[in-house]
């Protein structure tokens, strides 16, 4: 009997478990996806054009509240949680939720859609959104390149906008404009693109992966939140965060990550008590024994510290790091911090629209503007916001230049972060180990 699913997502996770696993599959029909996390990406549908033939019609895509109500009027046999970042707590609210409506809940392993690449692949995830991922990221991709080596970044998929459009590929800020990503795309992409290095993305990462075969000598998977990579790795740097003790053995699927992992690098660790150091490492050793443990800084500096040494200032923060990614705060406000501003203004009083509704539902957001921009109206809503302050200057702790994209009428002042390793193995030594296993295999 074939079985009726729905794949709860959030743009991303849950688009490629149905084409590597369900598209296809007759024991199974997908009735519906959800979608959370992302505003304003529900309601839309995925297109007949990738759903294949049993879907001539495409799949309907839900607000995830609405789950309940699916599950019993669409005859619901089960439900696949495809999205990432998630605590314990959190799992097991989502668990009580899909069981108590009557239908069970399956979590698929990273091995059952894992695509296959005669490309050597170093993999790099996180514990949780906000650990500093990117920056080591961008660490392995500036060694690999001194090396001689063609690096093609494949980024984890961040699909808001046009699903039909199934492979991106992004060598300039042009393309960003081309093909009208979020800022949190720009977030992702623009440093690979500074380095001169194209980064693709997509919907059906199978193409995607043919594309970046072509294009370059080794593949670096970048993902996204703390979600498990698409593709079948040579090597695995997971990046876990010293200033969050425990997400690395209680976050799903941050805790598969760490057991995944060939090397494990503890970020932040000068703004983080020594205690907690040393649990991190503790729980990282506790679950993979076998991992090798770095630990790391992001050193972070600014461009124009004269504007900001004792002034009143606006901190903008990327969004996911600092909505459900828990952090309170990011690279801007310790920016604030090291070069002496007298104070961080609350945005609070100020924000309309989307920023003062996620202010309210992520009430553990310090005195940052999370850099919110899924479509127009938030764009204008994020300028509105931070216009509305009475500020001396503005600190982008974003990596994207918003002065591109909005009208900021005070002083911006923008931060830059790189990897700083204090003890372990260099950035060098694991990408050693890497080429060496890529030769081995």
């Amino acid at each position: 009997m074939v079985k009726k699913v729905i794949i709860a997502g959030a743009g991303g996770r849950d688009f490629h478990n149905f084409l590597t696993y369900f598209r296809d599959n007759p024991e199974y029909l997908v009735v519906a996806f959800t979608a959370t996390q992302i505003p304003g990406i529900e309601r839309r549908r995925f297109p007949a054009s990738l759903a294949g033939p049993k879907y001539p019609l495409g799949i309907p895509i839900y607000p995830e509240d609405e789950l309940p109500r699916l599950i019993k009027e669409l005859g619901v046999d089960e439900v696949v949680l495809s999205y990432s970042d998630l605590t314990y707590e959190e799992l097991g609210r989502f668990t009580s939720k899909v069981l108590a409506a009557g239908a069970s809940l399956r979590l698929l392993p990273p091995s059952e859609t894992y695509l296959m690449t005669y490309k050597p692949v170093i993999a790099v995830t996180a514990v949780k959104t906000g650990a500093g991922k990117s920056t080591v990221s961008r660490a392995i991709t500036k060694e690999l390149l001194s090396r001689g080596l063609k690096v093609v970044p494949i980024r984890h998929p961040m699909a808001y906008g046009d699903l039909e459009v199934v492979v991106q590929v992004f060598r300039s800020e042009e393309d960003l404009d081309k093909y009208g990503v979020t800022i949190e795309e720009r977030e992702e992409y623009i440093h690979y693109i500074r380095l001169g290095v194209p980064v693709l993305a997509g919907v059906d990462y199978g193409r995607v992966l043919i594309e970046a075969e072509r294009l370059g000598d080794v593949i670096l998977w970048d993902g996204g939140n703390n979600d498990t990579p698409f593709i079948r790795f040579n090597y695995m740097v997971t990046v876990a965060d010293a200033m969050r003790p425990g997400y690395e053995i209680s976050t799903y699927p941050g805790e598969v990550n760490v057991r995944l992992a060939n090397a494990v690098i503890v970020n932040k660790v000068s703004r983080a008590r020594k205690e907690d150091v040393e649990k991190v490492v503790r729980n990282v050793k506790d679950v993979n024994p076998e991992a090798k443990v770095v630990l790391a800084d992001m050193e972070v500096f600014v461009d124009k510290p004269e504007l900001v040494k004792g002034r009143r200032v606006a901190v903008i923060e990327d969004s996911p790091s600092v909505t459900h990614g828990g952090l309170p705060y990011g690279a801007g406000y310790v920016a604030a911090e090291k070069y002496g501003v007298s104070e961080v203004i609350d945005p609070k009083p100020y924000a309309v629209g989307i920023v003062r509704e996620l202010l309210q539902t992520y009430p553990h957001v310090g005195p940052v503007i999370p850099s919110v921009g899924y479509n127009v109206k938030h764009i204008r809503d994020l300028e509105m916001t931070i216009n509305n302050m009475d500020v001396d200057a503005v600190i982008l702790g974003t990596p994207v230049d918003l002065t591109k994209i909005i009208n900021i009428r005070k002083p911006v002042v923008r931060v830059y972060w790189e990897l700083k390793v204090l003890e372990g193995p260099t950035i060098s030594e694991l990408v050693d180990e890497f080429l060496n296993s890529s030769v081995r295999r």
